[in-house]
């Protein structure tokens, strides 16, 4: 069976084929780092403009890699929610086209199914139960994973997202987008202890996040650091990188780390976009050595927005008989609570 996936959700036109559910035939993405570095973020009529122009491209590309035409797909699988509504639109309505012109069914995907289903596009992957922590430019959630379509959400930024957080702070300090990849960059020939930004936990017992009191505290910190001249004191930009990096992954790997406390689960999974974040990782495994936990992390091809994971989830909910009709339309807002359960086997 071969399913083609199509995400176009933010800033990547994306479209992957997997045949039988794993094996990934092909993965191409169209980066627009390009057009968005200049203002420092994603800007979204941009964005659609740039879908417009590379959707067609992008999946003939797919189908010439995996060596197939359009009449050997089974399925067409594509996000509907959640995430730019004229970039979703892009994606979803040139679905609809394959799906209606090669009478083949189609299935709409929340982006976030994917990114916790993306480990399953590795060699080696996790048994179920295990805890998820998606962690990316739009979104910042754990949740409890029994099964294919069976997520409990555990907890969930109240403001920015993480990834949010690395472009902001990198766009204040100038060092360009996108801002994780700058600021991991920048940390490298810093000192993450040097400055003391605040990790904001919340209550207690609270699996939410809360970053937009980091991003402010980091603004005010550089703000004055200028105003003070940058050569008259010792702390440098890099030390700025690694402590706001430091502090990012400190709340991360503490509210992982709760969640293991909380649900007994010793199985981890890190999706998304942040999570190639390397002091992340290396901070994962050290706690999984210390804990006895087991840590999956996807490559970083099928940790930023792909369609080989759009086509993975539309596989499972094709088993599923979960199908998308003509009418469907995108969801900027696409809780995974209101995704339809799949009934285990």
């Amino acid at each position: 069976m071969n399913i083609l996936g199509i995400d176009t959700s933010c800033d990547d036109t994306s479209a992957g084929i997997i045949a039988d559910g794993r094996l990934v035939l092909s993965n191409v993405v169209h980066s627009q780092i390009r057009i968005h570095s200049p203002y420092g973020g994603v800007v979204p009529e941009l964005a659609s403009r740039e879908h417009l122009r590379n959707i067609m491209p992008v999946v003939r590309e797919a189908l010439l890699r995996a060596h197939l035409e359009f009449p050997d797909l089974d399925a067409v699988s594509v996000t509907v929610g959640p995430g730019l509504v004229g970039s979703l639109l892009v994606g979803l309505y040139y679905a609809k086209a394959i799906a209606y012109t090669h009478g083949i069914p189609m299935i709409g995907v929340n982006h976030l199914e994917g990114h916790i289903l993306s480990i399953f596009l590795e060699e080696t992957s996790p048994s179920f139960p295990f805890i998820a922590l998606t962690v990316s430019g739009g979104h910042t959630s754990l949740y409890h994973v029994t099964g294919y379509g069976q997520y409990t959400q555990l907890g969930q930024t109240l403001d920015d997202a993480a990834g949010e957080a690395f472009d902001k702070v990198s766009k204040i300090l100038g060092l360009g987008y996108p801002g994780g990849v700058a600021i991991e960059r920048q940390a490298l020939s810093g000192c993450k202890d040097r400055i003391n930004f605040p990790r904001v936990y919340l209550s207690n017992d609270s699996l939410n996040f809360s970053f937009s009191g980091l991003k402010t505290a980091v603004a005010l910190y550089i703000k004055k650091w200028r105003e003070d001249g940058i050569e008259n004191n010792n702390i440098t930009q890099a030390d700025i990188a690694a402590s706001f990096q430091e502090s990012v992954v400190d709340v991360l790997v503490r509210k992982v780390m709760m969640a293991r406390d909380k649900t007994g689960i010793s199985t981890i999974v890190i999706a998304g976009g942040v999570a190639c974040n390397r002091a992340l990782r290396e901070r994962l495994f050290r706690e999984a050595e210390a804990h006895d936990l087991r840590v999956y992390i996807p490559s970083p091809q099928y940790c930023t927005d792909n369609g080989a994971m759009i086509a993975l989830a539309g596989y499972q909910r094709y088993l599923a008989g979960e199908f998308a009709d003509l009418a469907t339309d995108v969801r900027s807002k696409y809780p995974i609570k209101d995704l339809p359960l799949i009934e285990a086997c």
